[in-house]
């Protein structure tokens, strides 16, 4: 066992549990200590803060009633039942009472009650929230959490005391409806962060600022790329310059896949009842659907692309020659979100998916996997994201037998360890009908988003009676393998416009060059010069607006365009063009055939900034 660190927040013990330092720990065999630095002493941490943040609240607010105070990816949230509305100008007298319990250094005690004595505790404390939860709880004994008057059901563990949070901040304020269901109580949920320095606070909260900066929906209004209107909750309206920055990704798009034996398909946005019911989203996904109802028959709008990729697969019987079959389609879906959790591109109510289906026979599953590893790997690597790769397990409520998705689970798990890509596994998190490799790409600012999937289904097959003839004649059962590489490509134009600040590649930025006559007699040589790069297929525009050239440059700079190009008498004169490269600055006098090769070049090898 290592030696005892002073940091150390809390203890693994040699059988996987996580345990609280304290006298409990001296009779557990120690495998290892956690520490800031570990993930799991983070969720410790941040967990820990929201029952600092929690006893805060109901010292201010006696009549407050507890929600849950979870750690989240980054940082905590509590959630509280509140006569009045809180706003953000109560964070700085909680965040005072905060620095009073941590100054009093009072221990975080676990105790283990039966749940008769622990709905007694918060019977007597008007915790219904709690009542609610022991409710639902199957064991005897609970574990709750006391630190001086203030008691809380948890599993825990948590730091030893009070004074072991150094350095916090409390973000935010908003409503969340109680267990995210809409018809349930809203509370108020108040966010927090907390670090063990106040360096590291300092530079999260830096952070935060160019987040803001960043912001997608603030940059796609400046840059005239979408817009949001209350017309059309969750259903953002795309302008011809966000036009031009989708289109060109789904190019690419297309070429690669075609590059990799995909057919592209298009299936019907409605489908009946029937279909949903077959494919199991009904009993399993329809709170997160949408009806129609057309000649007294019931219909859905679709949430997901597969069942209507079946129909095509069932279109005609194929042969194993025919396989794999890989069939790609940007499909448009619609899934029912609370409006609380709307937010810009990145959390929508419609959206195109750039899905796949690839059926198969059973000996070319782990080469298939490996393929769209490949193919998602490509494009990530594109964007330069770092990216990290989870595998997720059977979920409570599934389809199919415990045979099916071990086969599934280990296919995909042999895929990951050919290819040697580190992984994590998230028990539980597969899809109904099968498990699944998620990507997680880290932004330049190392925000975490969840783009490809990988999801293995032996299930839907079997639901839909797929099959092909082998090669010996008789009928057989394919595969079905699921995936998307960009995810919802709303979402992940979001993420790209933060990534970039919105100076997207010149690949792909909506205005490549931007032509400015320095005064009104340059201007037909300006228009000339747009003209000839139009004709090359180069998204250029030519300002002749009625301005300084500064104040033209500032226009240009503003509106994030890679290239400027000045004309004025020397450029006449000399059929020349001055450039100016973004981030870079001046690069001088330039022919402009000599442009066009260096601003293809650019093109061609796909270059980011």
């Amino acid at each position: 066992m290592e030696e005892k660190p002073q940091n150390a927040l809390a203890a693994v013990t040699e059988d996987g549990r996580l345990v609280d330092l304290g006298d409990g720990v001296r009779r557990e065999k120690i495998a290892r200590y956690v520490v800031f630095e570990d993930q799991q002493g983070k969720a410790i941490y941040w967990h820990s803060t929201s029952h600092v943040m929690a006893q805060a609240v109901k010292r201010l607010f006696p009549e407050a009633k507890l929600g849950v105070g979870p750690a989240i990816e980054e940082g905590f949230y509590y959630d509280f039942d509140l006569p009045r509305t809180l706003s953000e100008e109560d964070l700085p007298r909680i965040e005072e009472e905060m620095r009073r319990i941590i100054e009093e250094d009072i221990p975080f005690r676990r105790r283990e009650v039966s749940k008769d004595e622990a709905r007694e505790i918060f019977a007597a404390r008007g915790e219904k929230y709690k009542l609610e939860i022991l409710e639902e709880i199957m064991d005897d004994t609970v574990s709750i959490y006391e630190q001086g008057e203030f008691v809380d059901l948890c599993r825990g563990p948590h730091v030893p005391t009070t004074s072991y949070i150094k350095a916090f901040k409390l973000l935010s304020v908003s409503g969340a409806h109680w267990r995210g269901k809409e018809g349930n109580p809203m509370l108020q949920r108040i966010y927090g962060i907390s670090f063990d320095s106040e360096e590291k606070l300092r530079a999260y909260l830096e952070r935060l600022e160019e987040a803001k900066r960043r912001d997608h929906r603030r940059l796609g209004r400046d840059l005239d790329l979408f817009s949001l209107h209350e017309e059309g909750p969750g259903f953002p309206f795309f302008h011809p310059r966000g036009m031009v920055v989708i289109n060109t990704l789904l190019d690419l798009w297309r070429k690669e896949h075609r590059k990799r034996g995909y057919q592209e398909i298009r299936t019907p946005i409605i489908l009946e009842r029937s279909l949903w019911e077959r494919s199991g989203h009904w009993d399993h996904y329809r709170e997160n659907m949408y009806f129609t109802t057309i000649d007294d028959r019931e219909f859905a709008i679709k949430p997901m692309n597969c069942p209507g990729g079946i129909l095509v697969f069932q279109s005609r019987l194929r042969s194993y020659r025919e396989l794999p079959l890989r069939m790609a389609e940007l499909g448009i879906v619609h899934r029912h979100e609370l409006s609380g959790v709307l937010h810009g591109l990145m959390r929508v109510r419609a959206f195109t998916q750039d899905d796949a289906h690839i059926y198969m026979e059973p000996h070319q599953v782990k080469q298939e996997i490996i393929g769209v590893i490949d193919l998602a790997l490509y494009f990530y690597r594109l964007f330069r994201f770092e990216y990290e790769v989870e595998l997720s397990t059977r979920p409570e409520k599934s389809i199919g037998s415990d045979e099916m998705w071990e086969m599934a689970t280990s296919a995909l798990r042999e895929a990951l360890e050919e290819v040697r890509i580190p992984y994590t596994v998230n028990e539980g998190e597969g899809a109904f009908y099968g498990p699944k490799i998620d990507f997680h790409l880290r932004d330049c600012l190392g925000r975490r988003w969840q783009c490809g999937t990988i999801q293995l289904d032996f299930a839907m097959p079997e639901k839909f009676d797929l099959v092909y003839i082998g090669a010996d004649g008789e009928r057989h059962r394919p595969v079905m393998l699921h995936r998307t590489i960009l995810g919802s490509i709303e979402r992940f134009l979001g993420i790209l416009i933060e990534h970039f600040a919105g100076a997207f590649p010149v690949w792909l930025a909506p205005v490549q060059v931007v032509v400015l006559p320095v005064a009104e007699r340059h201007a037909p040589y300006a228009r000339e010069v747009a003209n000839v790069l139009a004709q090359r297929d180069v998204r250029v525009e030519c300002d002749e607006e009625n301005a300084t050239l500064g104040a033209k440059i500032r226009k240009a700079e503003l509106g994030k365009v890679p290239y400027i190009l000045v004309v004025g008498d020397r450029e006449v004169e000399h059929r020349t063009v001055s450039v100016r490269r973004r981030r870079i600055g001046n690069l001088g006098n330039m022919e402009l055939e000599g442009f066009l090769r260096r601003l293809q070049q650019e093109i061609e090898e796909k270059t980011v900034d």
